[in-house]
């Protein structure tokens, strides 16, 4: 049944794990979307879902953000059609795992298109509308890789903190404005995520907290609302977090580095 109208959200990394379930909640909160991602299929799926269950207009918009042109083709797509995004959300990315030497160049270069330049061009993209109207809500997903430097994905653990500080900083610049910036920084999500990237077999992802999916988008999307700086889902995962800054940053990469390796048994 149609609701309020909230305004016109954007999400990136719609088709699976939490941007999928962050589309959800979104829609049934009364939010019309464009989905991005690149699986066409599944976006168009997912849309007429949406659009069938909430009476909400849900537009896919299939894309591959690592490209460079990205985010310029995105605001292109929005102009053609007269679409102002009221909330931006950032959930697009990846992870490698493995020593940084040895990881494929183009593996790493993709990532970081992905996780930092394509999140850091949309928001310069759609902000300028945000500022005329008055108003608007980032929510851009780190991680809670993001509070200290990560041997073994040093490169996806140095995205995150690119992300959680991008968040803080340009949130203080624009609260005045009436815009709203969160970083959701979750650790294990119940997602493919984990397995993609290889890192379920360290000592550091067993012992985090697991945490659904459905239940990181609901907490992440009521910090958005509210414009909570960054919210970390889990309780044992705000201790590990927030623990890290109690300790020297030589010791915090030490530690790391032991947990990050791989579990030999």
């Amino acid at each position: 049944m149609e609701g309020t109208r909230r305004g016109l959200a954007l999400v990136t990394g719609a088709s699976g794990g939490i941007g999928l379930e962050l589309a959800r909640i979104m829609a049934a909160d009364g939010w019309d979307l464009v989905l991005v991602a690149r699986s066409a299929d599944t976006l168009k799926e997912l849309a007429t879902d949406l659009a069938g269950k909430y009476g909400r207009d849900a537009r896919p918009l299939p894309l591959d953000l690592s490209r460079p042109d990205a985010a310029e083709q995105v605001a292109v797509w929005l102009d053609a059609r007269g679409l102002a995004v009221d909330a931006l959300v950032n959930n697009a990315g990846y992870a490698t795992y493995g020593p940084f030497a040895d990881t494929p160049a183009a593996d790493t270069v993709g990532m970081l298109r992905l996780n930092m330049e394509a999140l850091t061009q949309l928001t310069l993209l759609l902000l300028p509308g945000m500022r005329e109207r008055g108003r608007g809500w980032i929510l851009n997903v780190a991680s809670a890789a993001a509070f200290q430097p990560g041997p073994w994905m040093a490169a996806y653990y140095a995205t995150k903190a690119y992300i959680l500080h991008l968040s803080e900083a340009v949130g203080a610049e624009l609260a005045p404005e009436g815009i709203r910036v969160t970083a959701l920084c979750p650790g294990p999500v119940k997602t493919g995520f984990g397995a993609r990237a290889g890192v379920k077999r360290t000592r550091l992802f067993a012992m985090l907290q697991y945490v659904d999916a459905a239940e990181v988008a609901r907490i992440g999307y009521q910090a958005m609302l509210s414009g909570k700086p960054v919210v970390i889902p889990g309780a044992w995962n705000r201790v590990v977090a927030w623990s890290m800054r109690l300790v020297s940053r030589r010791a915090a990469v030490r530690l790391v580095h032991r947990l990050q390796a791989e579990r030999r048994s």
